[in-house]
């Protein structure tokens, strides 16, 4: 099908409505007014809107937010509450034990607690304001690159209006050549585009493959007399119960305005049993006594799920190219250690900010110029940060007791511990087969009252996930015979778990008998889980249509 597209030239683009794409193009904007230029800046967001993608824990550290905004408070920042105290548990099956002493970097007394949903709407109605084109419901599909494929200069965004088998219907609208000077990625995890930036060599070279857990996460109504009216600490995190120590994860309950409690679980991807479903590990968690104690009486109002980059330090890729800079989840700028990292990808959107005003004032757009990007984060508090928890990771795949030796020793030597640089293993190589694990217990499904206890498919309705039924798929199975003939036998497809949104099944053919694999694509939500965890990495996630997907408003 040959489509002409339309090239709208731009001075700089950035791919994402996340904080770090709207950090940086507020900043640019605000740099050009005090260097009287005028500039062309766009952003792309996949989602129907601003926000409408937009999930976290949602702590959110203030310091990059009072160096971007200053009268934030004044502006009517949408904060839910301060955090008043810490609290970090060790769960049992049936007890819960607090530690009486928290991780420095999980110290939040101060800091926010958010809606990232209502933060980033915020946000983009600022970098209008500014001046900001912003294009809500616009995939990036493809980058562009100049006729010698050295240099990035913009990207192609996703056709719409095609029927399953990719034929143009009576509304087919092609994408569109957003094309500039500097284009800036901040796609968030696992962003498509920064995969097909990953296929060339120099980005990721001599890095550590990125790491990710996959969290869960709901915004639940509390009765008018809840836990936190009488709790010291409004932000509480759990380790132990369900997943024990093998493998990493955890949750986190935070209060909220309006009654409302931010509840969350995160299950690393580093785990061996194929059989593990961490949407049971979430449920297993919020049915603790101890979590049920505060969520009592409560009801599911939104529930959403993403996966976030922990790698940490080492698997930061080099952040430019020739034309492009990669800003946030997409460059791995997380705190793992601290749990957060919303204030981290603010950081290098305002960081990456500078280095185009810098490219712009000389004319000169190479990788040489933008490398001031990765010179002027070298020289920041967040390089700081992120260089504290670079062992954290690798620590933490450790198993029982050796774990908390490697933490123990990062702790007291701010990150080195038993020894630095430590490998990271890819997340799709850990499973081990079906018949050398244990079957996990599972949640009675009699437990599930649809109210505070939902299943999967719930959960799906509860994130306004929306998805046009009759176009293609956007999840690719490369080959299916591969999944009935080897990944069934040896893992017990184990898409059928890890997805959080029921998006794949394997039933038995009704005429012949044979299994095979059925996909619900309406149901995804944009976590991307499966083209992380599949373990033959026969599963590529890319972007449906723009505009659809979760409708986030609160999570």
């Amino acid at each position: 099908m040959n489509v002409e597209h339309e090239e709208i030239p731009f001075d700089v683009v950035f791919i994402g409505g996340g904080p770090a794409s709207l950090a940086g193009a507020i900043r640019l904007m605000r740099l050009a007014r005090e260097n009287n230029m005028e500039l062309e800046v766009a952003l792309i967001e996949k989602g129907a809107e601003i926000g409408a993608h937009a999930v976290s824990g949602a702590i959110l550290n203030p310091i990059a937010l009072k160096e971007l905004i200053p009268d934030y408070a004044e502006r009517d920042c949408p904060l839910d509450g301060v955090v008043r105290d810490d609290a970090f548990c060790f769960l049992t099956s049936d007890r819960h034990f607090q530690i009486p002493f928290v991780p420095r970097q999980m110290h939040n007394k101060g800091h926010y607690i958010i809606s990232l949903s209502r933060f980033t709407r915020w946000m983009g109605e600022i970098a209008e304001e500014l001046g900001v084109n912003i294009f809500p419901g616009f995939t990036g599909k493809e980058v562009l690159y100049t006729a010698d494929g050295r240099c990035i200069r913009g990207i192609r965004t996703g056709d719409k209006g095609l029927d399953k088998n990719g034929e143009p219907k009576s509304n087919f609208e092609p994408g569109i050549d957003l094309t500039a000077r500097v284009t800036v990625f901040g796609e968030g995890a696992r962003g498509s585009l920064m995969q097909d930036i990953a296929a060339r060599p120099g980005i990721f070279s001599d890095r550590e493959p990125q790491v990710y857990e996959t969290g869960i996460k709901e915004v639940i109504q509390l009765p008018e007399d809840h836990f936190f009216k009488t709790s010291r600490a409004n932000a509480i995190h759990l380790m132990g119960y369900p997943l024990g120590l093998n493998p990493p994860g955890g949750g986190f309950i935070y209060e909220m305005k309006d009654n409302r409690a931010a509840l969350g679980y995160l299950t690393a991807l580093c785990y061996e049993n194929p059989l593990l479903d961490p949407y049971e590990e979430f449920l297993k968690f919020k049915q603790h006594p101890f979590v049920a104690k505060i969520i009592k009486g409560g009801k599911v109002l939104e529930q959403g799920a993403r996966t976030v980059s922990t790698g940490g330090y080492f698997s930061i890729p080099r952040l430019f190219a020739d034309g492009g800079l990669f800003i946030g989840g997409a460059a791995a700028m997380h705190n793992t250690p601290g749990l957060k990292g919303i204030h981290l990808s603010m950081k290098s959107g305002m960081l990456a900010a500078e280095a185009c005003l810098t490219a712009l004032q000389q004319g000169r757009f190479d990788a040489e110029t933008l490398q001031v990007y990765h010179q002027r984060f070298k020289s920041s508090w967040a390089e700081q940060e992120m260089y504290e928890g670079r062992n954290f990771a690798q620590g933490l795949a450790k198993k029982g007791l050796l774990k908390l030796i490697y933490l123990g020793s990062q702790y007291l030597t701010h990150g080195r511990g038993v020894r630095d640089f430590m490998p990271l293993e890819e997340d799709f190589r850990t499973l081990q087969p079906a018949d050398r694990v244990d079957v996990p217990e599972r949640v009675d499904p009699k437990s599930l009252d649809g109210t505070l206890h939902v299943d999967k498919l719930t959960g799906v309705y509860l994130s306004k996930t929306l998805h046009r039924e009759d176009q293609p798929s956007h999840l690719i199975v490369h080959d299916r015979e591969l999944c009935v003939r080897v990944c069934y036998p040896t893992y017990g497809s184990p898409c059928t778990r890890f997805c959080p949104g029921n998006v794949y099944e394997m039933a038995a053919d009704e005429k012949t008998g044979k299994m095979q694999l059925k996909l619900n694509p309406s149901n995804c939500f944009h976590c991307k889980t499966c083209d992380i965890k599949d373990p033959y990495k026969n599963i590529t996630w890319t972007c449906p249509e723009g505009g659809e997907g979760p409708g986030y408003t609160l999570v």
